[in-house]
């Protein structure tokens, strides 16, 4: 989009459609739709949010279903202003909530910091991957995190460490009410070269065993404890397994595909009859790592 349409865009709409702003491009509308560009435009949005209001909050919009009926509420979905990302010291990187994980690993790669390759990885924003330890490759966010800036539905700020919260794997639990817009994370200090090789072996590695050219969430499921979601899945024979215009992928079986014109109701059903055939074969239940929200149609 050019800065001519950009600045004509509105940033607050109303019965916005969703499918515009998922991964896995369904979902209904929105009531309302707001992508303030900075902070003082946020804090005015919250202060004038009727009380009660649902609020959803969206990066890029993976690791998210919205169902066709969609969204009885508000969504925030931060722009530039939130985008910033910058080094603090030799060590240490902040970054805003809309800043995408892919990005945040370019830059480390450009200073020369190691341990957070693993975010190359991670198809979502730096708010997406703090509200639930998101991970990748061995690596999960909240390993990384110094501090976190959040905000409440009265626009107050709050800086929050990791004591704050009971993080485990993707999960996160803390003051209720709270968004988070940034967050300090901490590195180590290597060649460029090497942390530069790793995220392209990483990304190479992405792109020969996921199904990055169709739309799709990310994994759908958890890993259980000792194993994998994908296995279980391929061993109960459900790879390729198709709902209407979605697919269990068969490059990835813990993705669930959106072959083009997709219902989020297609998905919705792909991932409980997923849940009850691998529970049924091995009395495994997977958990899902997507979050659904909204209404059915």
């Amino acid at each position: 989009m050019n800065a001519a349409a950009e600045l004509a865009r509105p940033r607050l709409r109303h019965h916005e459609p969703m499918a515009r702003h998922t991964s896995w491009r369904v979902g209904g509308p929105a009531d309302v739709y707001f992508e303030p560009q900075n902070l003082p435009e946020l804090q005015a949005f919250l202060a004038e949010l009727p009380t009660g209001t649902p609020l959803l909050w969206v990066g890029l919009g993976s690791n998210l279903l919205v169902r066709d009926g969609g969204f009885r509420g508000a969504v925030v979905s931060l722009g530039k202003g939130f985008a910033g990302i910058a080094p603090i010291d030799e060590r240490t990187l902040s970054a805003g909530a809309a800043v995408p994980c892919a990005k945040v690993a370019q830059q480390l790669g450009r200073l020369g910091l190691a341990g957070g390759e693993f975010l190359a990885g991670i198809p979502g924003t730096v708010g997406g991957a703090l509200a639930m330890n998101a991970g990748a490759h061995g690596g999960e966010t909240w390993q990384r995190v110094r501090a976190a800036q959040t905000i409440d539905r009265a626009g107050t700020l709050h800086r929050r460490t990791p004591a704050d919260y009971c993080i485990a794997y993707r999960s996160v639990e803390g003051p209720a009410d709270e968004w988070f817009i940034g967050a300090e994370f901490s590195f180590e200090p290597a060649d460029a070269e090497s942390v530069q090789a790793a995220i392209h072996a990483l990304l190479r590695r992405r792109a020969a065993t996921q199904p990055l050219r169709q739309a799709n969430a990310g994994s759908v499921f958890r890993n259980p404890p000792g194993d994998h979601a994908a296995r279980l899945i391929e061993a109960a024979g459900l790879k390729g397994l198709t709902v209407g215009k979605a697919q269990v992928s068969t490059v990835h079986a813990n993705f669930i595909v959106n072959l083009g014109g997709a219902r989020a109701a297609d998905i919705e059903t792909l991932i409980d009859t997923l849940q009850q055939r691998v529970e049924a074969a091995f009395g495994v239940r997977l958990e899902p790592e997507v979050r659904r929200v909204g209404e059915a149609a």
